[in-house]
């Protein structure tokens, strides 16, 4: 996969309602200039399969020409990338809807504390 033309760009859960809440913010403060991709997308998959390892899932990750940074460590990263993304100004769709229990006060609080707490860096192959 050539990540050169898709980078930077978000891997979020496109299952969960907060997350995808998540993303909408992403993609209004970036005004569309991160590429936005769901966890369970066909290139979500292949993103996870190819670049990530078995934690992808448990954490959303931005991912840029040599790093994908998960959870925590993306925080920092993703903000300079929202300050200063040159790529195109494409309105993206998010997902409205999730198929999970995620909008009660305990997904909330169990999706933050997980931001919190999972935190990952993977170097990219060139």
């Amino acid at each position: 996969m050539d990540l050169e033309k898709l980078v930077p760009l978000v891997l979020y859960d496109n299952r969960c309602y907060l997350c995808i809440k998540f993303a909408k913010m992403i993609n209004f403060l970036a005004k569309g200039r991160l590429l936005l991709v769901g966890h369970y997308t066909d290139l979500g998959k292949k993103l996870r399969d190819e670049v990530l390892d078995s934690s992808a899932l448990s954490m959303f990750w931005f991912i840029d020409k040599k790093t994908a940074y998960g959870g925590r460590a993306a925080l920092l990263p993703l903000f300079c990338a929202i300050i200063s993304a040159k790529g195109n100004s494409e309105s993206i769709s998010v997902q409205e809807s999730c198929d999970i229990g995620c909008k009660d006060t305990k997904a909330v609080f169990l999706r933050s504390a997980s931001l919190v707490s999972n935190s990952k860096k993977i170097i990219l192959k060139k």
